[in-house]
């Protein structure tokens, strides 16, 4: 059984910043691409970042680029997002997400991957 479990999200200030995670269990971690999706109360989810299986290349969607760096521990089955100069209109439910490395690179949409995990939910304060 495959699961994706996202912790680290919370309230924090404009500016602040925040670590989010996601543990992997059922699945060679390592043989899947890694992304993390957000979705704003209304909105559709949207693409944030994802790491590659093999290399660690990264993309960012523009929104976040420079702010925020996705990282993944292949020993721990874990990927991390780190959240930096955070702003209100970050606030969102923050998913992760499995592709397979089969897939073509980078998968920044939803319908690229196979597992998702449950959310976790990140607020930002003006």
């Amino acid at each position: 059984q495959v699961q994706l479990v996202e912790s680290g999200g919370g309230l924090v200030q404009a500016g602040g910043s925040l670590r989010l995670s996601c543990v992997v269990s059922g699945l060679t971690f390592s043989m899947y691409a890694m992304g993390w999706f957000r979705q704003a109360p209304g909105k559709e989810r949207e693409f944030v970042a994802v790491i590659s299986w093999s290399y660690g290349g990264a993309i960012y969607s523009d929104s976040v680029k420079g702010r925020f760096t996705i990282s993944r521990d292949n020993r721990k089955n874990t990927v991390y997002l780190q959240m930096n100069s955070l702003k209100p209109e970050d606030t969102a439910v923050y998913y992760c997400a499995a592709a397979p490395a089969s897939k073509r690179w980078p998968q920044v949409t939803t319908n690229e991957y196979d597992y998702w995990g449950q959310g976790t939910q990140v607020t930002v304060s003006s």
